[in-house]
Formats: C-alpha cells, sequence, structure tokens
C-alpha cells in the first residue's frame, strides 16, 4: 500500500492512522508526527463537555446568549442577530456544521485548561488545545497582516496556525485513541458517548472521509479542520458485520489554491485504502 505515492499524486503531503476499535490491527503512515489539527481541536472540546455533564459540573440544557461573533459562514456565526440556545444545541452545531461560534461558546463554558488536563489524564499528551477559534484566527491574522484568504508562499509559511508547535496540535494515533475512546464509551459515560457519537454522525460534509465509502450500509461519522493548505478529517467508518475502524487524515497542499478538490479527495481514498486493509 503506497500512501506516500497516493498523497504526492493528489499534490498533497499526508499523514494517517486507522485503526480496529475492538482489535489490535493498525495501518500507519507517518502516524507520530505533531501535525495543526484546525477544526478537529472541536472532538477534545466536546469530550470535556460531556464529561463535565456527567460530574454534574454543567447542565446540557443550560440556556447560553451568543452576541458575540466569531468568523465563519455556517451555523451561529452566519446569523445576524444574538441567539439563545442550550449547551448542548451549540455543541451540536461546533461538530454537525463545525460553527466557529458555537464552538468558542462551548469552550468558554469548560476551559481550555480542562481540555488539556482531560487529554493528560487519558496518556494523549501530544495533543493540546492552545487557542479557541477566535484565538486561532486572530493569529492568523497578525501573521498575514489581515490579508483573507491567505495565499501567498511566504505568508503561508510564517503562519503559526500551521505550525504544530504554535497552535492547536495532536497526532493521527492520538486523535484515533480518542475516537477509540468514544465508540468504546471509555471517554465518558456510556450515555455521553452515545451523544458524542450521535453528534459526530451529524456531520454533514460528504467530501472527504465519507467520498471514500459511498454505501448505504456503511456508516461514517467524523469532525473535518480546514486551514490554508491543510484539509483533515477524523472519524468512524462502521460496517453492518460489526466492524469499527477509527480513521484520522491530515494533508498538506503543496499548491496554495483554494479550490482542490482532489486534496479533499484523497482523504477518502486513503482512508478506504486503509481500512480496506484492516478488513483483509
Amino acid at each position: 500500500m503506497n500512501l506516500e505515492g497516493v498523497f504526492r499524486r493528489a499534490g498533497v503531503a499526508g499523514w494517517l492512522h486507522a485503526a480496529d476499535i475492538d482489535g489490535g490491527a493498525e495501518v500507519s503512515y507517518r502516524a507520530d508526527e505533531l501535525v495543526p489539527i484546525a477544526s478537529v481541536f472541536k472532538v477534545p472540546v466536546l469530550v470535556e463537555l460531556a464529561r463535565q455533564v456527567d460530574a454534574g459540573l454543567l447542565d446540557p440544557r443550560e440556556p447560553v446568549t451568543v452576541t458575540r461573533r466569531t468568523f465563519g459562514d455556517t451555523g451561529v456565526g452566519a446569523m445576524l442577530d444574538d441567539v439563545t440556545m442550550s449547551l448542548r444545541d451549540l455543541a451540536y452545531l461546533m461538530i454537525a456544521v463545525s460553527d466557529n461560534t458555537s464552538a468558542d461558546a462551548v469552550t468558554a463554558s469548560i476551559g481550555l485548561e480542562s481540555v488539556n488536563a482531560m487529554l493528560d489524564g487519558f496518556g494523549l499528551g501530544e495533543t493540546r488545545v492552545v487557542d479557541d477559534c477566535q484565538g486561532l484566527l486572530t493569529k492568523i491574522r497578525e501573521d498575514s497582516g489581515g490579508d483573507w484568504p491567505v495565499v501567498d508562499p511566504e505568508t503561508l509559511a510564517g503562519l503559526r496556525a500551521l505550525d504544530p508547535l504554535s497552535t492547536n496540535r495532536s497526532t493521527p494515533r492520538e486523535i484515533t485513541r480518542l475516537l477509540g475512546m468514544i465508540w468504546r464509551d471509555e471517554a465518558a459515560s456510556a450515555e455521553q458517548c452515545a451523544w458524542m457519537r450521535r453528534l459526530l454522525g451529524l456531520q454533514v460534509w460528504p467530501h472527504r472521509l465519507s467520498s471514500g465509502f459511498p454505501y448505504d450500509d456503511v456508516a461514517v461519522s467524523g469532525k473535518t479542520g480546514t486551514l490554508p493548505t491543510l484539509r483533515a478529517e477524523v472519524g468512524v467508518v462502521e460496517y453492518p458485520d460489526g466492524g469499527r475502524y477509527a480513521v484520522a487524515v491530515f494533508t498538506r497542499s503543496f499548491s496554495p489554491a483554494l479550490n482542490q478538490p482532489r486534496a479533499d479527495a484523497i482523504i477518502g481514498t486513503a482512508a478506504r485504502m486503509a481500512v480496506d486493509h484492516l478488513r483483509g
């Protein structure tokens, strides 16, 4: 399985880890290298929210009024008026449509420090959430001089948001470990893990991970991440025979172009190759 060649033919560098959730088999390609995770950081935020609900620290039905917008064209971020909804509904928008404004409202409720403490407790020491969406976008504006979209190669090279030592980061292997814990009811209570699986299954984007599994009887749950030149998706693929596979694919394109359908599609292609290998 020549994953390097597959990624390069799509015009990207790639990182991948796939694991059988209920067994020990895995496929690894640069899986222990640190990568910037963009909106994938919303998955550990979701886990910590679920754990705080379990602990009785938060009521998921608590109404939150959102008055401040974080840049983004989905969910509450695209709305013009103040919005009041529950924490759990904000979490739904954070995952299903990757709404940055909802993500920042949830993050403010749970605290970044608690997210990282949770990750440490799970032994996921390479994964760190250092910024909410507003902080991430502020870094991009500062590093680019306010230009958006960012397409200049020299400017791209200096973006802290694309430097795994300066931004939200993880490794493909640690992300699949966290997903496996959600699917095995180990990340929180069984009730809260079922709720997280439901939200991840409601993600609307079909052009990355799901594109590799175009079957009515194969379920794909996931969370995308996107920044200039960076495209990623992490998720779980479930087959009707009970097979469950956690997959994390991160890519960096060699071109700064915004529209790169091959770079999107290769995420599904590489994931399918890895899962096929695991299924033998």
